[in-house]
This record gives structure tokens, C-alpha cells and sequence, in this order.
């Protein structure tokens, strides 16, 4: 989904909960990165090709993916 190379990819982390981030997609049908530990499982924007990894921006999502 998300266009970034695998280096970066595997840099990228939950700043909530340093969980490693896979690729999902926002109830408006956006891109999203979403955290895959069930104890913190938010989803950060993906706007223009890059990931909005802030708190503040992210939004909890029922399950993990």
C-alpha cells in the first residue's frame, strides 16, 4: 500500500508504543499505518505518500491487522 522502501519500513515504529506499524486503511478509505500490538493498536494517516506518525493524529482502531 504505503510506497516506502523496505529500509524505511522496517526503521518506522509506533512513537505511542515503539510496535511495529503494518499497512491498513482509514474508515474515509485513506491510507494508514496501524499499529499491530493489541495494547496501543492506532492507526497514523499516510497524507500525500507520508506517514503522520504524531499521537495527536492517530486514531484507535478496533482489532489489529
Amino acid at each position: 500500500m504505503t510506497d516506502l522502501s523496505p529500509w524505511v519500513r522496517q526503521a518506522l515504529r509506533c512513537p505511542a508504543c515503539h510496535g511495529e506499524l503494518a499497512d491498513g486503511t482509514a474508515p474515509d478509505g485513506g491510507e494508514e499505518l496501524v499499529c499491530t500490538a493489541r495494547t496501543c493498536a492506532l492507526g497514523y494517516p499516510v497524507r500525500q505518500g507520508i506517514p503522520v506518525l504524531l499521537v495527536d493524529e492517530a486514531r484507535p482502531v478496533s482489532g489489529t491487522v
